[in-house]
């Protein structure tokens, strides 16, 4: 087992209409606004950014997003990483009633050496950091939808 290999998965059920949430979720540079974990996204080009996360345990994760699929018509927005984290990630959105229903994946590899070094030990609070932050991102985003 790669101690460093991680894969998340996260359901977030939201009452707005897909269409409000795609256009939420592509506006990667507004989720500091709504969503208090991401601390700084920077925009380098139109496909590109800089993102800054830290949740409840004390380190920061930056990675550079890239654009790797968009399609509003398929409810689906997807990401590369690299930096702290290489891997990948991605939105898929989905009627659900007069809602939505969002699936975030992601599967990384973490590259911070600290967080290798502390791979074994802690993996089970590294976890549970991630499905916190998930879980403040839903409630995040869905204040900030009805907001709109």
């Amino acid at each position: 087992m790669d101690w460093n290999h991680y894969r998340f998965r996260s359901l977030w059920s939201l009452p707005a209409p897909p269409a409000a949430v795609y256009a939420a979720l592509e506006r990667a540079e507004d989720y500091p606004r709504w969503w208090r974990q991401v601390r700084e996204v920077t925009r380098l080009d139109e496909t590109t950014g800089v993102v800054r996360v830290r949740s409840v345990l004390p380190y920061d994760l930056t990675f550079t997003a890239r654009e790797a699929r968009r399609d509003p018509g398929a409810g689906v927005l997807e990401i590369a990483l690299s930096g702290d984290m290489e891997g990948w990630a991605c939105w898929t959105l989905a009627p659900e009633g007069a809602g939505t229903l969002v699936r975030y994946d992601q599967v990384v590899d973490v590259r911070k050496p600290l967080l290798r070094r502390l791979a074994v030990p802690c993996r089970p609070a590294f976890r549970a950091n991630h499905r916190l932050m998930m879980r403040a991102g839903e409630r995040g985003l869905a204040r900030h939808l009805e907001a709109v």
